[in-house]
Order: C-alpha cells, then sequence, then structure tokens
C-alpha cells in the first residue's frame, strides 16, 4: 500500500513540475541536457526529503527555488568557468542564425532580468512574490522587471516588443 502511494506521489510530482523546472532550468543553463538532470535531482530532493508544505504555492516556490539554486550551483562549477585553447576551438560549427524567437531574446538577457521576466511572465508571479522567491525586496523585482523589458525592447525592436505584450 504504502509503495503505491509513493508511485502515486511521484507520477503528481513529474506531471504538475517538469514541464516548469526544465524551463526554468533551460533559461539558466542553455542547455536541456543539464536542465533534464536538475529536474531528475529537484525531484528526488522532493521525493526523499521530509518537506511538509502549507500549500501547494508552498511546494511550487520550493521546488523553484531548489531548481534555480541547483542552476546556480551548475554556472558556478569548475566546468562551467573553464575556458579552453583557440586552437581546440577551431573545429566548432558556427553557431545557428537568429530567428529573432521571443524565448531566443529573453535568453540573451542577463540572469537578473531573464530570472524575473521568466517567473512574471511565465510562472504568472506577481512583484512580491518574485521577490520572496529570489531574496529580494519587491522593488528590486520590479526594477529588474522594467530594465529587462527595456532590453528586450531593444533586443526585438519596437515594433516586435509590442506584438508579443
Amino acid at each position: 500500500m504504502k509503495e503505491s502511494h509513493q508511485r502515486e506521489e511521484a507520477l503528481r510530482i513529474v506531471e504538475t513540475y517538469s514541464d516548469l523546472i526544465l524551463r526554468l532550468c533551460y533559461t539558466y543553463l542553455k542547455n536541456t541536457q543539464d536542465a533534464e538532470d536538475i529536474c531528475q535531482d529537484t525531484f528526488l530532493k522532493l521525493l526523499t526529503g521530509s518537506h511538509r508544505f502549507s500549500s501547494p504555492e508552498h511546494e511550487k516556490a520550493w521546488v523553484i527555488r531548489t531548481a534555480s539554486n541547483a542552476c546556480k550551483d551548475i554556472l558556478k562549477s569548475a566546468r562551467y568557468q573553464s575556458t579552453c585553447a583557440l586552437d581546440e576551438c577551431c573545429c566548432a560549427a558556427a553557431p545557428e542564425e537568429s530567428d529573432g524567437s521571443v524565448l531566443e531574446a529573453v535568453q540573451a538577457l542577463p540572469e537578473p532580468y531573464r530570472e524575473v521576466i521568466y517567473l512574471h511572465y511565465y510562472e504568472g508571479y506577481n512583484l512580491k512574490e518574485i521577490g520572496a522567491l529570489l531574496s529580494i525586496p519587491a522593488a528590486t523585482a520590479g526594477t529588474r522587471l522594467a530594465r529587462g523589458r527595456d532590453k528586450l525592447k531593444t533586443i526585438l525592436g519596437e515594433e516586435s516588443y509590442e506584438n508579443c505584450i
């Protein structure tokens, strides 16, 4: 009986949060495989931990915070900080031409703007909630959101920006 309950809980968690975690992690890491790894790690922490959540919103906030912290840890790791010699990179393929998509423009933003825009537009959080999730004042979240929008306007162009809002 207990195993059946655990299986149901695992399915609920995967169905509820897999897309959210993958999208969030991809905005940080720009790498599908690393995003999938963080997703699995977050699920394991949620399933094996003794977390007690007061509401579904509390659980969702914990998931977002855990996944974003894991992404930040990866970005600080030596693997992401290492460099290579120029002759090692000469065989690398040229980057693909930009398709001008909104997601591509959001991913081109610096991390503080990218995470606030993602949480506001993709996850529907207000500034107070974003501030709580990121441990910053709501006013700072608002400033980052405004500056991120300005940067998106520059990247996309005024007309394209107006069409996507």
